[in-house]
């Protein structure tokens, strides 16, 4: 047996599992997309419609599809309300997930007193389950009683009901994702850091380089790779956000998003298996297209960084 051939025996195991729970669900996806939804009768899908689902959801002409997530003065179709609000969260999380994880890595490597105890606190909200987190922010912001919604409300900042305003909604299912996910961006960001060779600093120690000068040309660089898969990591995460939004006690309906769109078609008064296929398989085009820029970005700064 060849090299070569060897490889691809040893890969085969890889591609088997990649086809049976990447491809082949995807596919059955895209097949079921091309049916009608049926809402009466014992099955679950109707005749072959072609994209008349897509269509449907694209132009909202949908008389089944759900009512509309936001307020419905906005006219705006609810593909469009999801993806925009999912595309949104996505941006602004990933960015204060990779900030907060940039300082808790860098207070993780330093050598002082209590590093195992801090490391432990910043640890910590990761390890909680989803659920208690989502009741931890809901008991915070639940009107009346809530630790925080009289304060905020005092100044101006949310509504006397902030689990149901999608403003107030949307700032909470935000810091709610940062504060758990940001310890792990910190843990990716740590590994980085300690691949660093020391001798590094030590250089630019004896030459008299700066705090900031040691950081832009020493550890910024040299992190740069993992920071950017970290990154595609998390939006990766955030682009199929759901779980926070139903813990958190704000809900789909106050907070849309691209997976709770898919929800509500399957799972909400009208079972429409084809509208949710069409639905999931147009976020997949979104996410895929998304993610293709995201990569061309990295590959791009990673060559004007000299690591390519």
């Amino acid at each position: 047996m060849s090299e070569q051939a060897y490889a691809y025996l040893l890969l085969a195991p890889g591609f088997l599992v990649l086809l049976l729970f990447a491809f082949w669900p995807l596919a059955s996806a895209i097949r079921t997309s091309f049916f009608a939804d049926i809402i009466t009768g014992s099955g679950r899908l109707g005749e072959f419609a072609g994209v008349t689902n897509y269509v449907q959801l694209l132009t909202n002409t949908n008389a089944l599809a759900p009512a509309p997530f936001l307020d419905p003065s906005f006219q705006i179709p609810v593909l469009q309300q999801a993806l925009f609000m999912t595309l949104l969260f996505a941006v602004l999380s990933v960015a204060g997930e990779t900030l907060l994880g940039f300082l808790y890595a860098m207070l993780m490597q330093g050598d002082y007193a209590g590093r195992k105890l801090v490391r432990l606190l910043i640890i910590l909200p990761w390890a909680i389950p989803i659920v208690i987190q989502g009741m931890i922010f809901f008991l915070m912001f639940r009107p009346g009683y809530g630790l925080l919604t009289e304060p905020l409300q005092q100044l101006g900042i949310f509504s006397s009901l902030p689990l149901n305003t999608t403003f107030d909604g949307f700032v909470i299912v935000t810091v709610a994702d940062i504060w758990k996910t940001s310890a792990f961006m910190g843990l990716l960001i740590l590994a980085g850091l300690e691949s660093v060779n020391q001798d590094l600093y030590e250089v630019a120690d004896v030459m008299g380089a700066s705090r900031w000068q040691r950081f832009r040309y020493i550890t910024f660089p040299l992190v740069f790779p993992v920071l950017m898969v970290a990154m595609l990591f998390r939006t990766m995460g955030a682009l199929r956000v759901y779980g926070i939004i139903e813990a958190t006690s704000v809900g789909c309906t106050t907070v849309p998003s691209m997976s709770c769109l898919v929800v509500e078609l399957m799972f909400g008064s009208a079972s429409l298996y084809g509208s949710a296929a069409a639905a999931s398989v147009l976020i997949a085009i979104v996410v895929g297209l998304f993610i293709s820029v995201y990569l061309l970005f990295i590959r791009r700064s990673s060559q004007s960084l000299g690591f390519a």
